[in-house]
């Protein structure tokens, strides 16, 4: 064997003109994957640093481009039309704001959602919390169970979910759930089977499959998404998953978390969002489901989403438009910082203009690589007049943003280009002064047990400012 290598490798180094050939080969890669990658139109940063990096790996780049670049997903248009005439009209009697009603208008016009309204909605801080909330919901459940979940483990949290699922589906609750064929990918179908076996009905979004070659896999294009709709009467939703890494009941070290279960006419929107993803993932026809009366409430909300399938990044724009419509605070938690420049333009600016602007991040995240990025920020938000604090020794997974006394943002996604971008997911914005008293009383609770970052902080050449600035280079890719 290693004989013939060394025969066919010499046979090689015998072509004439080898060297002209591959440097021609180089140069017809780059163009061809130069033009691929321009015509994307992503923003200046992001196309650069794929072309540069991709230009350093001849032949290899396009397939890391292949599997892991940037796509747009074209599936049907769902929420336009007649699945969405079964939503109650906007709330009268409110008289908001003129930015109220601009930040309305604008998550209505980027996701087809209308601003909406809650009964009741309550800040669940954890797993223990969150899971022992979704286990009473569970029981008390008659009609159908929906769930969607990035991650969703076969350890003691998953079982208990699971036995509790298999419980209402074998007394005649319809049970459906959506499970993200990466971030589940842990979970066999064996686990699942009593489920199966029950009644329920499983299903994987974007599951890995054996594509011809011009069919791209949408392997980097999950489902971030926590959604739970019971009877259509109850919903969760936020960044808490199935899994003991975040149930503060088994471990010390889980996950610091926030998660939300919510009562009114704003379920009915989550309850779309999971409708519109079970028929895209399963192919199937949208559920025709019986929907209760409509129950205006004191809360005014409206659900967010994004993902690939969309060109206008709703969550990425509510974000930098609230944060630009504040007149006092902008308090932002996020487990993973990556800004793009019209985020950090906005938090800068805002700063800049006076206000109380503080981030809240992890002390060391999940992801080393985006500890350095987010950390090569630092010096000019610190410049602005940012308060920045590391939350330790948990993982901070909180999502939040909170701009004045009654505008709040709660939900799965991250601040950073993947959640903006890449993922699909979903927030709840509350325009109420009850939910964004208690998200300041939790915000400031937690920066005081998170020391702030100074600005004099040591920061050797090799140790932290040349890590940092290579982490930033890649950070439109991450």
């Amino acid at each position: 064997m290693l004989e013939a290598l060394q025969v066919a490798w010499s046979s090689l180094l015998d072509i004439e003109h080898l060297r002209l050939y591959l440097v021609l080969g180089w140069l017809g890669y780059l163009v061809w994957l130069g033009l691929w990658i321009v015509l994307q139109k992503r923003e200046p940063v992001a196309t650069l640093s794929w072309l540069i990096s991709l230009a350093a790996l001849p032949y290899v780049g396009f397939l890391i481009y292949y599997f892991f670049g940037p796509q747009r997903i074209h599936r049907q248009r769902l929420r336009r039309g007649r699945t969405r005439a079964s939503l109650p009209p906007p709330p009268e009697g409110m008289h908001p704001s003129a930015d109220a009603v601009e930040l309305a208008r604008l998550a209505q016009a980027t996701t087809g959602l209308p601003p909406i309204t809650a009964t009741r909605a309550e800040l669940l801080i954890d797993g223990s919390a969150k899971y022992t909330a979704l286990l009473s919901a569970i029981a008390q459940a008659h009609e159908h169970i929906h769930l969607e979940y990035y991650i969703f483990l076969p350890d003691r949290t998953g079982t208990a979910l699971r036995d509790a699922l298999v419980e209402r589906a074998k007394a005649g609750v319809h049970v459906r759930l959506l499970l993200d064929a990466v971030g589940s990918g842990r979970t066999k179908r064996r686990f699942l089977q009593p489920l199966v076996d029950a009644g329920a009905e499983v299903a994987w979004f974007h599951p890995m499959k054996a594509y011809w070659f011009w069919k791209r896999p949408w392997l980097n294009m999950r489902t971030h998404r926590k959604i739970v709709v019971i009877d259509g009467l109850v919903g969760f939703t936020g960044g808490i998953n199935i899994t003991d890494d975040e149930d503060d009941r088994l471990r010390k070290d889980a996950y610091r978390d926030l998660h939300l279960r919510l009562e009114g006419d704003v379920v009915r929107e989550l309850q779309l969002v999971f409708v519109e993803d079970w028929a895209y993932a399963t192919g199937q026809a949208p559920l025709r489901l019986h929907n209760p009366p409509p129950r205006p409430g004191p809360i005014s909300t409206q659900v967010l989403i994004s993902g690939p399938d969309s060109d206008w990044e709703a969550i990425h724009r509510l974000h930098v438009a609230a944060i630009h419509s504040a007149q006092r605070r902008v308090w932002l938690v996020t487990p993973y910082f990556v800004p793009g420049e019209a985020a950090r333009m906005a938090l800068t600016s805002a700063a800049l203009g006076g206000l109380d602007v503080r981030l809240l991040v992890p002390k060391i995240s999940d992801s080393k690589l985006v500890t350095l990025a987010a950390r090569s920020y630092f010096d000019e938000l610190l410049l602005a007049g940012v308060k920045i604090h590391e939350y330790g020794p948990r993982m901070l997974h909180s999502k939040a943003l909170l701009c004045d006394d009654d505008l709040a943002i709660i939900g799965s996604a991250n601040f950073d280009h993947r959640s903006f971008r890449l993922n699909f997911e979903v927030s709840v914005m509350f325009r109420d002064h009850g939910v964004g008293s208690e998200l300041a009383q939790l915000i400031q609770g937690e920066c005081s047990l998170a020391p702030r970052v100074r600005d004099d902080r040591a920061r050797p050449l090799w140790g932290t400012r040349v890590p940092e600035a290579l982490a930033r280079l890649v950070s439109p890719l991450l």
